[in-house]
């Protein structure tokens, strides 16, 4: 058997939980360590870790975290039942829609995100039957 969370470095644990939980539903789960919280909705996990802007990702890296928008070829693709109202929420907590599509009926409306942090997830509006 195999479970997958997904982890999110945020420079803020606070304003994670906000952003996740305002515009997702996802609550925070009683497993926490200093620095990082574990939320749920649904199926899904996910677990939000703290670490400051222009620390490096590893020893050694050359790279520093940032939290300006920047692209990484691994993101989020994130089902909902109301596309429209998930996308409004999204905004209103600080993401940016940068591609939306809609069709009448014939393919699942699908949004091109960056949350507040920088992290590109796109919200696909659930298949229906």
């Amino acid at each position: 058997m195999v479970s997958l969370s997904i982890s999110i470095d945020v420079p803020s644990l606070e304003d994670g939980l906000r952003f996740y939980s305002e515009v997702f539903g996802f609550r925070k789960l009683p497993q926490q360590y200093p620095g990082g919280i574990a939320l749920a909705a649904d199926n899904a996990e996910v677990w939000l870790l703290e670490k400051k802007a222009g620390s490096r990702p590893a020893p050694g890296a050359g790279d520093l975290r940032r939290y300006e928008r920047h692209w990484t070829p691994v993101h989020l693709d994130i089902q909902v039942d109301d596309f429209a109202d998930t996308l409004a929420r999204a905004q209103a907590a600080g993401a940016t829609v940068e591609q939306s599509f809609t069709s009448e009926g014939t393919y699942p409306a699908i949004a091109f995100c960056s949350d507040p942090f920088g992290h590109g997830f796109c919200v696909i509006e659930k298949k229906r039957e």
